[in-house]
């Protein structure tokens, strides 16, 4: 399934913004953040979007191809062996998007980097495969990616999943929990920290 997986090019970023909040609308994230379900889809797709660009300078935007045309799944990652240079216009543009519901967000970025590990990593940002197409595979072949590149470097890789399903998910693929290993938005929502250490 390897062969399926290629780099995003720069005219795709938006369309994986959009694949990322298609995938992620029912999460309880994602209604804390935009409250409004109307505006959720939108303002997130264009945040999503806006964290898809910084990685694809500073890491790895890989996708799947959907049958049909546009994409069927993507992944997001961050180069974290050393600290990420500022990203320009970032709170300007965070701004823009979000509008009313910018202090929502800042409580993301603020919970996110007070937990984040220091020790040298990748970080798998987003995860997405499209509703019709979950449970073939693809999210795991788009780990296992990036994995075999980061085994054969000697590197860790860390996440924040959004449920339980999820972390069932990412323990078949090495991840284990960290201490701690729920952190919480301000409504109570829970995400989980984890580790998949150097192999």
């Amino acid at each position: 399934m390897s062969d399926l997986i290629r780099p995003a090019r720069a005219g795709e970023l938006a369309a994986v913004g959009a694949l990322i909040s298609h995938s992620f609308d029912h999460l309880a994230a994602d209604a804390y953040l935009v409250p409004v379900p109307g505006d959720r889809e939108r303002v997130m797709a264009d945040f999503f979007t806006l964290e898809t660009e910084y990685a694809s300078g500073h890491g790895k935007v890989e996708v799947v191809d959907h049958p049909d045309g546009g994409l069927a799944a993507a992944a997001v990652w961050y180069d974290r062996t050393a600290p990420l240079p500022e990203f320009p216009d970032y709170l300007e543009r965070l701004t823009a998007l979000a509008g009313e519901h910018l202090e929502r967000f800042g409580a993301l970025g603020e919970l996110f980097e007070k937990n984040h590990p220091t020790e040298p990593h990748w970080h798998l940002q987003f995860l997405a495969v499209r509703p019709d197409e979950q449970g073939h595979g693809l999210g795991g072949a788009l780990m296992s990616n990036v994995h075999d590149l980061l085994d054969a470097q000697g590197l860790p890789a860390y996440l924040e999943a959004t449920n339980e399903n999820n972390v069932r998910l990412y323990r078949r693929h090495g991840y284990t929990a960290m201490d701690p290993f729920e952190i919480h938005l301000p409504d109570g929502t829970p995400f989980y920290r984890m580790w998949r250490p150097a192999s």
